[in-house]
Formats: structure tokens, sequence, C-alpha cells
């Protein structure tokens, strides 16, 4: 068995069984497999993409390249939740209060972020005082004791995949629903839960542009965990323009705290409800019904009991609850750049991944993995999509410690708003639920 025979064979379309698959990522994670080869492996099955069967093996070799957390200790249905990314999507800090509020065990592991803000991981380390690293005794005794914890994750988890991304993420490799699956799912399967809920994101501001192709990858996705005997669900949802009204660190986590204490956006407090149900479902706590589920959810949130939660969770990891009621413990940007309508009528679209981008360059987020975060960098979104504006109105304000970065940031968030004479039709917010 050798590297260039089995590029050949995906090159000419052919199915790779499980052996060569192996060779090749285990050979590639611990140095054997050379970059140009795997590079070219990658771009192969890009153009020619993968069975079913070949993303299966390709999950589990990945999953076993490094650690599997073992979650048993912990009591109950362990429930995790995760999103394939998007603009102002802080839902992981709103919808794990309130799932572990109903009692479901929430035992998350998270990520930093690349692109235009952080990952759950870098917005908590927003909250002052607050830890991500916990040892995995005290993580599991914390979950059981306090119902939640949420820590970065390791290098240790799918070490196949951190390499692989790398790679791919600076050869034009990352179009492939195979490949995204495997990414994602080797390292969900890895962390020890005993069931999934994903929001797969669909629109301008997500990986997966169209509704077509969002369901694709969630049906996949849902298949290889339940291959892997998880219980798995899929919430597809709009990405068009960003979710909720914040977007960078800080802004976002205070957010959060609006929706838990009752306020916020509605579309965030919408989806965030929504995934929470599907989480309490998941995690046996509903009798099958998903009627009762939604009914547990809304009453956590009304109650002050997924607030209360939330001061647990921080306050067990090291930060200041003292947050929830002042929010100028958060860090406070230098400099505010206020945009505004240069016309009047009706904001008739509001590119998420623009927004995004003039996040990341007012300071929000990474270019790069050694890249520090400007946790106060953002911006808050005074008008989105069917908002009518006069001439001369606020639009948004972008935020940061740099002046020049945040007049950069403030350019092109201007060039992300298009408004037009007629008021535009609501778009659905959640699109789909495949379980």
């Amino acid at each position: 068995m050798n590297a260039v025979d089995i590029i050949n064979k995906k090159r000419c379309g052919e199915a790779l069984n499980t052996e060569e698959i192996e060779y090749m990522v285990m050979g590639f994670t611990e140095g054997v497999i050379p970059d140009y080869q795997m590079s070219a492996l990658l771009m192969a099955i890009c153009l020619q993409g993968m069975t079913k069967e070949e993303t299966v093996d390709l999950t589990r070799i990945m999953r076993d390249s490094g650690e599997t957390v073992d979650l048993s200790a912990i009591k109950g249905v362990k429930v995790d939740k995760h999103s394939t990314g998007g603009v102002g999507d802080k839902t992981t800090l709103i919808v794990a209060p309130i799932a572990a509020a109903c009692g479901v065990p929430i035992a998350k592991m998270s990520g930093r972020g690349l692109g235009f803000t952080g990952g759950t991981v870098d917005k908590m380390e927003s909250i002052p005082g607050f830890v991500t690293s916990m040892e995995r005794d005290r993580f599991i005794e914390s979950v059981n004791e306090k119902g939640i914890a949420v820590i970065g994750q390791t290098g240790h988890i799918a070490p196949a995949d951190k390499k692989m991304y790398a790679l791919r993420d600076v050869t034009g490799t990352t179009e492939s629903i195979s490949l995204i699956t495997s990414s994602i799912m080797s390292k969900k399967l890895a962390a020890g839960a005993d069931a999934i809920v994903l929001d797969v994101k669909c629109g301008a501001g997500a990986f997966m542009k169209t509704y077509e192709d969002a369901r694709e990858l969630a049906v996949w996705m849902v298949d290889i965990g339940r291959g892997n005997n998880k219980k798995m669900t899929a919430v597809i949802s709009d990405m068009e323009q960003p979710l909720g009204k914040a977007v960078g660190n800080a802004l976002e986590v205070r957010e959060a705290i609006d929706v838990l204490r009752g306020d916020g956006p509605e579309d965030i407090r919408a989806l965030s409800l929504r995934l929470a149900a599907e989480m309490i479902l998941l995690g046996e706590l509903a009798d099958g019904s998903r009627e009762k589920a939604e009914k547990m959810a809304m009453e956590a949130l009304e109650s002050g009991k997924a607030l209360e939660k939330f001061g647990q969770f921080v306050a067990n990891q090291g930060g200041d609850p003292a947050i929830i009621e002042d929010t100028s413990l958060f860090a406070q940007a230098a400099f505010a750049v206020e945009v505004r309508a240069e016309a009047a009528g009706y904001v008739t679209a509001l590119d998420a991944m623009q927004i995004g981008l003039a996040s990341q360059h007012a300071g929000a987020g990474r270019e790069k993995k050694e890249d520090e975060i400007d946790m106060a960098a953002g911006i808050l979104l005074d008008k989105k999509v069917g908002d009518e504006v006069q001439a001369g109105e606020l639009l948004c304000t972008v935020y940061g410690n740099d002046k020049e970065k945040a007049e950069t940031g403030a350019r092109e968030a201007f060039a992300a708003y298009t408004i037009g004479s007629n008021k535009p039709e609501k778009t659905l917010l959640i699109k789909e639920i495949i379980d």
C-alpha cells in the first residue's frame, strides 16, 4: 500500500476502503505522509466526493486518532450542542443554562475561533476571571454538582482533524460535505456526549450558502451520529443576516445575559428556545413530547431559573457573577464609530458575512491563531432587515480600542447594508428540524 496509489484511486472516482483511509489519515497525523500528498488526496476528495461508508470510516479514524472522553461518571443523558458557525451566534451562552436549568447535564468542550469573532471559549473569557481550563475530575464534579461546565477543547481530541483542517484551510479543500461532516463529527463523537443537537446554518454568513446544501450536511451528520449510537437532531436555521444585534465577544455575552433576563432580540431568543427544547427532548426529560420540552424551556427562561443557572456556572468557573447586574464590568472600548444611513427607505439586506468581516477587522476576531482578540471590539446593530430608516439615522455602531481598525470596520459595516424603497418579506429563521 502506498500514498500515490491511493491518491490515484480517489482521483479516478473510486471508493477507498477502510485500510486505505486509515493509512493516509494516521500516516499524515504521525508525520509519515507529507503535506503535499495529503493535499492531493483532499483535493481528489473535494472533486470526486466520498460515499457514506467512506465518510463513516473517515470520521471514526479521525475520532480514534486521539483520546475519547468518558463522561459515564456524570449522571443522566449528556446532551451536546454544536453550531456550524455564523455571525452573532451566541446561542450556547443561552441554550446551555436553559437546558441545565431543566435538568440536562451540560458537559461541553468548545473551541476558540478564527475569523469573525472568537469561539465560545473566547466569549466566556470576556467575563472577568472566567477560567476555561479544568482538570477532568473537576469538570465531571462541576457537571454533577452545578449541572453545567464549559471548557476549552484539548489538543488531544481528534488531532487528525486539527492537522487536516489546517491543511484544508490553505489548500482550497474546505468545500466537501464528507470532509466537513468528518471534521465536525469526529470531535463531537470523541467528546463523549450521549446525544447531540446540531444547529446547521445556511445563508450569506454561513459556510453552507443554500438551504439545500445545509440540509444535505445536516442529514449526513445526523446519519453519522446515529451510526455511532448517538441520539441526533439537526435544526437548520437562517444566517442571511447576523443573529441578534451584537457581534463581538463581550458584546455578545452581554446580549446573551439580556435574553436570559427576559429581554434581547426576538430572533436569538426564538432560536435559543428551540435548541434548548431539542436538548431537553434528547435528554429524555419531556416524555418524548416536543410540546412539553418547549414549555419546559420557556418556563426556565421566564421564571429566571436559567439566569440563576448562568450565574452559578460563571461563579463555579472563577468568573464574576456581578456582570449579570453590572455590564460595565466587561471590557469597554475606547472608540465608538457610528454608521448612519445616507437615504430613507427600508433595510432590504444586511450581509452577514460583510458584518462578520467588519467586526473582525475592528479587532473582534483572529486572522491567525496567535492573534490577540480585542474583547471589547465588535458591532451593535440598530437596524436589521425589514426595519424602516430615515436619512442620517443610526444603522449600527462599531466599537474597538484601535481607532483606525474601528473606522475600517465602520466603512465595511456601511457596505453591508442595502436600503430600498419596498419593505422586504420576512424570512423563516428556523427552516427545518431533522430528527
